[in-house]
């Protein structure tokens, strides 16, 4: 079994801290000020640790009796309302990365981008994000009573988790309330502006409380966490505040980039790339943890929930696919992607039948063909069209199912920022004009990601060969299905647009363009009838 400082946790926190009114969520992004007061959970270091706990937590599992029970959200089912697995929603489903054959209530309306101010989807993501922040202000406001460096370490980090809380809110709804503390108050709205200098100056004044790169327990963040996510902040900068941000995107990614953090190169399992070690059942040890800055932990036993990698490894398997090869009991027949995403991968096809690929030489491309169309034709309730994921596997590096007997809960972590990614980053703002860094140091990063990837220099590439075409399609073919994309697709101007189109985008099966307004999701439309101080986002 895992063992790690979430997971020794989750059961105990929950008795201790229990949110007494779930319905609060529904219509205020406020949760009971009661939450996190009782007096023996913050009577000592030892105690509010427990607390910290409850935070990284939110961001794993979503109620109060493991998987189902006592659900945090209500409005929707529980297993749905994992953070994670809505930002696979929200962030995937929507792009070119990902379709689901499912009817659930408004999650057709993500991939064909039609969803509106009550869809259950971008709410509970909304009320999700919401409660965390409230959980962080709660404990902040608690844990300064206690005079002692290790909870001003605690607080640094529970800053923190507020701080990417927010980071997701201003990607996903942009003007969101801004609050620091617990407060049965409606909230006024602050701008994106107001919040981007709110994220960056609580980063910035925190990172020095934070413990040092590689110091803290596995699962808990460090410094290297605050500057990546700087890195990925001000990398955004143009998009959400209209203000050229990218020396800074440079400078925060050297910092990530030159800290105890390294690219795995561990081929643990012997299959000729180290890539696929990163999604595997023990990449808490096989290595890939050396390049996780922050990942949500899992374990089949002790933290069960029908989101994170759980959905990941179970919704991506059906049709022929081989469900205990993949540590589980069954597939759900749900997740496929689209022959856009495959198709980035074509330089790297090594085997073809009927003319499309079945064989990469570039390892990152991790799909399933064998009764699988390439072409999609019908989304809903047809698996087999388009190839299935196999990038999440419930098997360790040596071929051993996870903990969980029963095959229902998976063992696997979600990197949710790894240094693949600052690789990406720091590349990218040098192409945008960001000074502090080359194109000769830029292509080496890209060049170690692809080395990776292909278990040679076969893949390799020269500076010449870096652009932004480039840079947008290498994160795709390095980070897709890890809730990344659509913040990508928005910077680079193709999320909407009809420059770049794929399989159903915009409802089409050929993809369409859509409004512009759809580079925002809505707030819900119900905290907008109860607080009259929020103004809905344009087009909704």
């Amino acid at each position: 079994m895992k063992i790690n400082f979430i997971n020794k946790l989750f059961f105990i926190v929950p008795a201790m801290i229990l949110i007494s009114c779930h319905d609060d969520l529904d219509v205020d992004p406020t949760i009971d000020p009661d939450s996190f007061t009782e007096e023996n959970v913050f009577a000592n270091a030892t105690e509010a640790k427990s607390a910290l706990a409850k935070l990284y937590a939110s961001l794993a599992l979503t109620g109060q009796e493991g998987p189902a029970g006592q659900p945090d959200i209500s409005g929707i089912d529980e297993g749905t309302s994992q953070y994670s697995r809505m930002l696979f929603s929200l962030n995937e489903l929507t792009t070119d990365n990902a379709v689901v054959g499912w009817g659930d209530p408004g999650l057709p309306d993500l991939h064909a981008m039609s969803w509106g101010a009550s869809n259950d989807f971008t709410t509970a993501m909304y009320n999700r994000l919401a409660q965390e922040v409230s959980f962080c202000n709660s404990f902040i406001t608690n844990a300064a009573n206690l005079d002692s460096p290790e909870v001003d370490a605690y607080i640094a980090e529970a800053r923190f988790l507020r701080a990417f809380a927010y980071y997701n809110l201003i990607d996903l709804y942009a003007d969101v309330p801004l609050t620091t503390v617990v407060s049965t108050s409606l909230p006024e709205q602050s701008s994106r502006e107001e919040i981007f200098a709110f994220i960056e100056s609580e980063l910035l004044e925190i990172q020095d409380s934070l413990k040092e790169s590689g110091a803290n327990e596995y699962g808990r963040v460090d410094r290297v966490a605050a500057w990546a996510l700087l890195s990925k902040l001000y990398l955004n900068a143009e998009v959400w505040v209209g203000e050229d941000r990218y020396t800074d995107s440079v400078t925060y990614s050297k910092l990530a980039i030159n800290s105890t953090y390294s690219i795995n190169d561990n081929d643990a399992n012997g299959d000729g790339s180290a890539y696929d070690e990163l999604f595997k059942a023990d990449n808490n040890t096989n290595g890939a943890q050396n390049e996780f800055i922050f990942a949500i932990n899992f374990d089949g036993n002790s933290s069960r929930t029908y989101g994170g990698t759980t959905f990941l490894v179970h919704a991506s398997r059906g049709g022929s696919m081989d469900a205990a090869a993949a540590g589980i009991n069954g597939g759900w027949e749900g997740l496929r992607t689209t022959k856009a995403l495959v198709n980035k991968f074509d330089y790297a096809v090594t085997n073809t039948e009927d003319g499309d690929p079945i064989e990469w030489a570039d390892g990152r491309a991790m799909f399933y063909t064998d009764g699988q169309s390439l072409e999609i034709n019908t989304i809903a309730n047809t698996f087999t069209d388009g190839y299935a994921v196999t990038k999440f596997t419930n098997v360790d590096s040596q071929g051993n199912p996870g903990v969980d007997e029963g095959g229902d809960f998976v063992d696997t972590d979600l990197p949710l920022i790894r240094l693949a990614e600052i690789y990406l980053n720091y590349t990218e703002a040098v192409l945008r004009g960001g000074s502090g860094g080359d194109l000769q140091t830029a292509t080496t990063y890209i060049n170690e990601l692809r080395a990776r990837a292909f278990g040679n220099n076969n893949g390799n590439i020269s500076s010449s060969d870096l652009d932004l075409d480039f840079i947008i399609n290498e994160r795709a073919r390095e980070l897709y299905w890890e809730g990344q994309r659509r913040t990508d697709l928005i910077r680079f101007g193709d999320f909407t647009s009809g420059s770049y189109l794929w399989p159903f985008k915009g409802g089409a099966q050929a993809g369409t363009s859509v409004s512009e307004f759809r580079n925002l999701f809505p707030l819900p439309s119900n905290n907008i009838l109860i607080n009259t101080n929020l103004t809905q986002n344009p087009g909704y």
